[in-house]
C-alpha cells in the first residue's frame, strides 16, 4: 500500500523550485560514442539492491537548493568508483554546486553535464574535504584533495528491461523523474498513470540502486536526496517496465577506466 503525508510546501512551483532542480529540456545531445548501443543480456534475479552491497553512500539532504542533479550524478560516480576500486567514498556535491560551470548550482543542472564537469576539473573531492552548504558559493577546488575521477559519460536506453540488466551488471544509474508524486510520498510502491505523472515533465534527478517484485508487479528501488526522514528512510519504490513518471527517459552513467 502506498502511503502519503501532507508536505509543508503546498504550492507546486515552490516545491519544484526548492526540492527538484533538473533542467532536462536543455539537455545537450549525446554523440554516438556516448550512447549505449549494444549490450549482452543477462539473467536477472527477482530482487537486487546495490545499497546492500556497499556501493551506495548514505542518504543526503539537498535542502532548499535545486542540486538534485549533483547528488544523483555523484551517487552514480560513487558506485562506479566502488566497482573499480572496492572503496566507497562519499563525494562532494558542493564542489559541483560551486565549480561546475556547465550547470547552474542551486538553480538546476543535468547529470551527464556534471560528469563532463568532473572530467574537466580533473576529478572530484570527498564530501568530507569539501562539505555541503546548500547554497552556491565561490569555487574552492583543491586538486590535491581529489579522490575520484570520470573518463566519459554514457546514455542508457529507455527500455527498462535493459536498464535493469545494466544496473545489475554495472552499478547504480542516474535518472530523471517527474517529482509530482514524491511531494507527499511516505512509503509503498508508486504506480501512477501517465496522465497523473507524465513523462514529459521530468524535473528531478535521483539514483536507481536496485529492483524488486511484489504482487502487483516489478518495481525500482530509488535513492532520493531529501534526507532520511523522507519516504522509506530516504528511498522510494516505483513501478518498473511502465515508464512511471518518466523514470526511463533520461538514464545516464559515468564511465571510469
Amino acid at each position: 500500500m502506498v502511503a502519503f503525508v501532507l508536505a509543508s510546501l503546498s504550492e507546486d512551483e515552490e516545491f519544484r523550485r526548492l526540492y527538484a532542480g533538473m533542467v532536462f529540456e536543455k539537455a545537450a545531445p549525446f554523440t554516438n560514442s556516448e550512447v549505449m548501443i549494444n549490450y549482452n543480456p543477462v539473467s536477472l534475479p527477482s530482487e537486487f539492491d546495490w545499497s546492500k552491497l556497499g556501493a551506495v553512500s548514505s542518504v543526503k539532504d539537498q535542502g532548499p537548493c535545486g542540486s538534485c542533479w549533483a547528488f544523483s550524478a555523484l551517487g552514480n560516480v560513487e558506485g562506479q568508483w566502488f566497482r573499480r576500486t572496492g572503496k566507497l567514498i562519499s563525494l562532494s556535491a558542493q564542489q559541483l554546486v560551486d565549480c561546475d560551470r556547465k550547470d547552474h548550482g542551486c538553480q538546476g543542472g543535468l547529470m551527464d553535464q556534471a560528469f563532463r564537469a568532473i572530467k574537466s576539473m580533473g576529478g572530484i573531492q570527498s564530501d568530507e574535504s569539501y562539505p555541503y552548504h546548500a547554497r552556491r558559493g565561490q569555487c574552492h577546488l583543491d586538486r590535491k584533495k581529489i579522490v575520484a575521477y570520470v573518463n566519459e559519460s554514457l546514455r542508457l536506453p529507455e527500455n527498462e528491461y535493459l536498464l535493469a540488466e545494466w544496473l545489475h551488471s554495472n552499478g547504480p544509474i542516474s535518472v530523471g523523474i517527474n517529482a509530482d508524486m514524491l511531494q507527499f510520498y511516505r512509503g509503498g510502491v508508486l504506480r501512477p498513470s501517465s496522465r497523473i505523472c507524465p513523462a514529459t515533465q521530468i524535473d528531478h534527478g535521483v539514483l536507481l540502486v536496485g529492483f524488486g517484485t511484489e504482487a502487483k508487479g516489478p518495481f525500482w528501488i530509488v535513492k532520493n536526496s531529501w534526507g532520511v526522514d523522507w519516504g522509506e528512510k530516504g528511498y522510494f519504490r516505483i513501478g518498473r517496465n511502465t515508464g512511471a513518471c518518466g523514470i526511463n527517459v533520461y538514464a545516464v552513467s559515468s564511465v571510469i577506466k
